[in-house]
């Protein structure tokens, strides 16, 4: 079971459904119509999709910026389950590989309604930068959705638990998560007395 005072998060496909918002702005903005989840078969989306590398670059840039009219919604039970860990630790850690936290910083407390005091965001720039962070604030596990990433910040001692997405599929020993109920089951949250 998982302390939750020993877990961090990354942000985006694990918390964020950003891939849905990647395919909601390509349809909606750029006309591509002809693009669908099972299609993101790699990390590095101009290995796997037949997109115009100026259209993709431009979606990216826009997510980064948060300049976009799609809705950004939260992976079904994530809003749930870390409500309840800040209940429980507080504040909950993220750390993004974004260059810079910014629209993070306003959509998460608002989608997950807690204070800005109840989460902490660290934006590295860089998925290897994530390892030194975690080893600094003495975190054991993070939840990701990159298996490269995985198999670093394993090399630094830390039990990361991959979130399961379709760019992940390969062969892995990493203990994985389906969904938020799955990982929830994993947090060894306090229980707490009723009558207290």
């Amino acid at each position: 079971m998982i302390d939750p005072a020993s877990i961090a998060f990354d942000i985006d496909d694990v918390v964020a459904d950003t891939m849905q918002l990647f395919l909601d702005i390509a349809r909606e903005e750029y006309g591509e119509t002809d693009l669908y989840s099972e299609d993101f078969t790699c990390y590095n989306l101009e290995d796997c999709l037949d997109l115009d590398p100026v259209i993709l670059r431009k979606i990216f840039e826009r997510i980064i910026d948060g300049d976009y009219s799609a809705t950004l919604h939260p992976i079904d039970g994530a809003v749930e389950v870390l409500q309840r860990l800040a209940d429980s630790f507080s504040p909950v850690l993220f750390i993004t590989a974004r260059p810079f936290a910014g629209p993070m910083t306003k959509w998460l407390p608002c989608v997950l309604d807690v204070d800005q005091k109840d989460i902490e965001i660290i934006a590295v720039g860089d998925f290897d930068k994530k390892a030194g962070i975690l080893v600094e604030r003495n975190i054991s596990y993070f939840i990701e959705d990159r298996l490269e990433t995985c198999f670093k910040l394993e090399t630094r001692g830390i039990t990361p638990v991959l979130f399961s997405q379709p760019w992940n599929r390969k062969t892995h020993h990493f203990t994985e998560v389906h969904n938020w109920r799955e990982l929830e089951s994993l947090i060894e949250f306090e229980t707490r007395n009723p009558e207290l």
